[in-house]
């Protein structure tokens, strides 16, 4: 009898043990899937659910059907040329019309919690949107978005596909959904641990890969302009002043060449600069840029070699490293000059030599400068210098840069320090 009685105790530990042990199990298999961050789709056109501003059409317009670009490096700086589009033909956001309803006593409560978001004092809304830049995602971005619900600001993350219209901040970042109105941020987590949810409406779009989804840091400086490829063209570019929205654009050839500049030697910091005085991308393989004093050991392609507009440059940095003691100063030959005139020998309408890249597109090195990949037009490769440099006023990394046409079109661009940049030689045909 007391070995009988012993039996059910017996399994009952057993069964504890397994039941214990099967809770192990269940949540180590779990956990890469606990970890994962859901992110909210939001496809060009869409209405939102719940948004600061009726989403009518009469506020902004997204760019339905705009396929994606392929991402040579899911970390973008705000000033990567290429990085944004625009249009000569379709105002993409009204932004006279957004500030007149956040500044309207009747939306009070709306624009305290609004400014709340974007940390600034409702009283300065205004001013804040005067400094703003309509453009067009051309990758799938992911921000930090935000509802209106109950009188409060909800915010969730999200990724807006491309297409989508959004204005940007001086440092290149999306500050604000065009087509409602609702105050954008930085995604600050980790874009490899992400769950897209394609929800409400937002059906997957055609060219969503998860694999080139971007996330955009703040340029380094100040931009005061900024080169949008044209979506209906993409052998043009587009060159808007920061805070305007098309009113002042010109326009200058995608597809002019410009050799790669002498980089060894210099800052990472200079380096950025110089490649985007010519239109030349820069982005990254980790998942920070490196220090802005690291030196540059070299580049992919090397000195000398012409590129188009947006295409990319690899650079090879050495981390451990102080300050260098290079001038910063080159031509297109081969040395980089403050000028960053792109008129040396590298320019021409000849076949390029492509960056290092690896078989999927995406570009190699520790640090990497790449072009928008697919959807660039024949001849060139071509894309917009995104906060670079374009033939009416070329804005650098450092937020400086001016520039005048030749008279063959060749954009010359020189640096200013002037507070507010020239007005441009070349006039678009209307606004964006």
């Amino acid at each position: 009898m007391t070995i009988h009685a012993c039996v059910p105790r017996t399994m009952k530990i057993v069964v504890r043990r397994l039941a214990v042990l099967l809770a192990a199990v269940l949540i180590l298999s779990g956990c890469t899937e606990q970890r994962l961050f859901a992110v909210r789709a939001v496809a060009a056109g869409i209405p939102s659910l719940a948004p600061f501003f009726e989403e009518d059409g009469s506020l902004g317009k997204d760019r339905k059907g705009l396929a994606p670009e392929e991402a040579h490096s899911g970390l973008q700086q705000g000033n990567t040329p290429g990085l944004y589009g625009g249009t000569r033909n379709q105002r993409v956001c009204d932004v006279k019309r957004l500030k007149d309803f956040l500044t309207d006593p009747a939306n009070r409560r709306k624009a305290r919690e609004w400014a709340r978001i974007v940390g600034i004092a409702p009283v300065r809304i205004g001013g804040y949107l005067d400094g703003l830049t309509p453009v067009l995602l051309r990758h799938d971005t992911l921000v930090k978005n935000h509802d209106y619900k109950k009188g409060k600001a909800v915010p969730y993350d999200s990724l807006l596909a491309a297409g989508v219209a959004v204005l940007v901040d001086k440092q290149g970042i999306p500050a604000v959904k065009c087509s409602c109105g609702n105050p954008l941020k930085s995604f600050e987590k980790d874009p490899e641990k992400i769950s897209v949810k394609f929800e409400d409406g937002n059906k997957k779009w055609a060219g969503y890969e998860k694999a080139d989804v971007v996330t955009v840091r703040p340029a380094p400086r100040p931009l005061r302009r900024i080169a949008l490829l044209d979506v209906d063209d993409p052998d043009t570019a587009i060159d808007r002043p920061v805070g305007t929205t098309g009113e002042e654009d010109s326009t200058f050839d995608a597809t002019k060449q410009h050799a790669v500049p002498t980089l060894a030697g210099m800052t990472f910091d200079r380096a950025d600069q110089a490649l985007a005085r010519l239109g030349l991308a820069v982005a990254y393989a980790e998942d920070d840029p490196p220090p802005g004093d690291a030196t540059v050991t070299g580049s992919t392609p090397g000195p000398g070699t012409p590129l188009a507009f947006g295409e990319a440059v690899t650079l090879s940095v050495d981390t451990d490293s102080g300050a260098p003691t290079d001038s910063g100063s080159a031509t297109d030959s081969g040395s980089p000059t403050d000028s960053g005139s792109p008129t040396g020998s590298g320019s021409g309408s000849g076949t390029t030599s492509g960056p290092s890249t690896s078989p999927s597109g995406k570009a190699t090195g520790k640090a990497t400068g790449s072009a928008p990949g697919k959807g660039t037009p024949s001849g060139g490769t071509s894309s917009a210098p995104g906060g670079g440099t374009s033939s009416g006023t070329g804005s650098t990394a450092s937020g400086g840069g001016t520039a005048s046409s030749s008279a063959a079109g060749t954009p010359t661009l020189t640096e200013s320090t002037s507070a507010a940049p020239p007005a441009s030689s070349a006039s678009a045909e209307g606004p964006a």
